[in-house]
């Protein structure tokens, strides 16, 4: 191998590279007057922005800046990256996309009440009829189908995952699988809660539920943390008898806050058949008379 092509495979040599691309692109496409600086009129040569420009609106030195551009290995901080994007007016995905190519790790995706896309209750709704559910960050159930509704109970009101899960019937007395899912979970919950260290939010969550469950204070202490995944669960339901899911966690990358649960039968169940009659009239029937 050759050494040109030893520092093509080399991955640190490819992204200092494409950091030099992608700088430059950035550069050229804010003018001089979206900086805030005179036009320069058609005596001007360089789209854009000129890289001492940018230098001087990030607050950097004008040599600093030209190594960066150049993919040299330098040594570069978060706040400094931050100035770069303000000046090149980078969007959030692009500013992180900075920070890797920097050779940081990027920021956490600011976390944004906008509402849930059309798009994406559709897909929840194409589900049936299985159940499926949006999270935010802090687990919240911000929507769901049908489906959802009739095996799990959700209603129209904000209901917590990791709440329901401790206070909700449907998880503490008809999931046969409730005491190894509920250690799952709240492993999940605190490696979710790690990421936004300090976030007030996931500390009431915690402190509130702590209080109201004995069984959730004593699974937190254990100071378990496992990745998102798949999870079985299996659900004595008051009407449609057993029914057995895999439970799939899947991520958005538009929407980087939300995260979209499918519950998916498992196979070799009749579970498939019961959700089927469950969301015919006959089913709905069926929840609205009292248990036997």
């Amino acid at each position: 191998m050759t050494t040109s092509q030893a520092a093509m495979s080399d991955p640190d040599v490819q992204r200092r590279r494409d950091l030099r691309e992608f700088l430059m692109s950035r550069r050229a496409r804010v003018s001089p007057v979206e900086a805030g600086l005179p036009d320069g009129g058609a005596r001007r040569r360089t789209p854009g922005l000129r890289r001492e420009e940018v230098a001087v609106l990030a607050g950097v030195g004008v040599s600093w800046y030209q190594w960066l551009e150049q993919g040299r290995d330098i040594t570069v901080s978060p706040q400094v990256l931050d100035s770069v994007s303000r000046v090149l007016k980078l969007g959030e995905t692009e500013r992180r996309h900075l920070y890797v190519l920097a050779g940081l790790n990027p920021p956490l995706p600011t976390l944004r009440a906008a509402p849930v896309t059309d798009g994406l209750r559709r897909l929840i709704d194409a589900w049936m009829p299985f159940p499926a559910h949006i999270l935010d960050p802090y687990w919240n159930v911000i929507t769901f189908n049908e489906a959802a509704g009739l095996v799990f109970g959700y209603t129209d009101h904000h209901v917590n995952c990791l709440v329901n899960c401790f206070t909700n019937p449907i998880y503490s007395e008809r999931d046969t699988t409730w005491r190894v899912n509920a250690e799952h979970v709240v492993a999940q919950f605190r490696v979710a809660a790690s990421g936004r260290p300090g976030d007030p939010l996931f500390q009431a969550i915690v402190d509130e539920l702590a209080e109201v469950s004995p069984e959730f204070a004593e699974i937190w202490a254990r100071n378990d943390v496992k990745a998102g995944g798949m999870l079985y669960k299996q659900i004595a339901h008051p009407v449609a008898g057993l029914l057995n899911f895999e439970s799939t966690q899947l991520r958005v990358p538009e929407r980087p806050d939300l995260t979209i649960v499918l519950h998916n039968p498992e196979l070799d169940t009749d579970t498939a058949a019961k959700l089927e009659w469950l969301v015919t009239p006959e089913g709905r029937r069926g929840m609205m008379r009292p248990a036997g």
